[in-house]
């Protein structure tokens, strides 16, 4: 799993880009429960980098989908 640009997400295929949707939501998912049984994340800033190549995923399936209602 890696963090990637908004430039990396456009090029992936709708397969690829999916796949790794699953796999960052299962690390936030982890990291969360990490953090909500009290104990210290290794990297606390990786939640937010997360948090943020979900919201590029996200918004380029959203730029797709307008192009395909035009």
């Amino acid at each position: 799993m890696s963090i990637f640009r908004i430039d990396e997400i456009r090029k992936m295929s709708e397969k690829e880009r999916n796949e790794e949707l699953e796999s960052l939501l299962t690390d936030l998912m982890r990291e969360r429960g990490i953090i909500a049984t009290g104990g210290a994340p290794e990297n606390p800033g990786r939640v937010r980098e997360i948090r943020r190549t979900i919201a590029r995923i996200k918004t380029v399936e959203g730029e797709l989908e307008r192009e395909k209602g035009k």
